[in-house]
């Protein structure tokens, strides 16, 4: 049998790009070749939100992102508790971490 090497990737952060965005609202669309993420800031007294980044996926990358994000929040909510969600985001959710229901077709 041969064995499967692990490949390393070595990733560098640009300077400029560190620093990161703040980001305190999400709006997802797609298409039957990508999902597009905008991720924008609602911030008080300002009648607009800006989107800060425009990032662009092929949907089998967008399914690996939501699979990754389920899989950290439930790391972070073993280490520091629940995430409390208010209001309708909560009824929004998509897939709901860590209530151990699972769908059925």
């Amino acid at each position: 049998m041969e064995e499967k090497k692990s490949q390393q990737i070595q990733i560098n952060v640009d300077p400029s790009v560190a620093h990161g965005i703040y980001s305190n609202l999400a709006l997802i669309a797609h298409g039957p070749t990508e999902f597009v993420f905008d991720f924008a800031a609602m911030l008080p007294a300002m009648p607009k939100a800006n989107v800060g980044t425009r990032v662009i996926m092929a949907p089998e990358h967008a399914k690996r992102l939501l699979l990754a994000l389920q899989d950290n929040v439930m790391k972070y909510e073993q280490q520091f508790g629940q995430i409390q969600l208010t209001g309708q985001q909560q009824s929004r959710t998509i897939a709901p971490f860590g209530n151990g229901n699972k769908g059925q077709a």
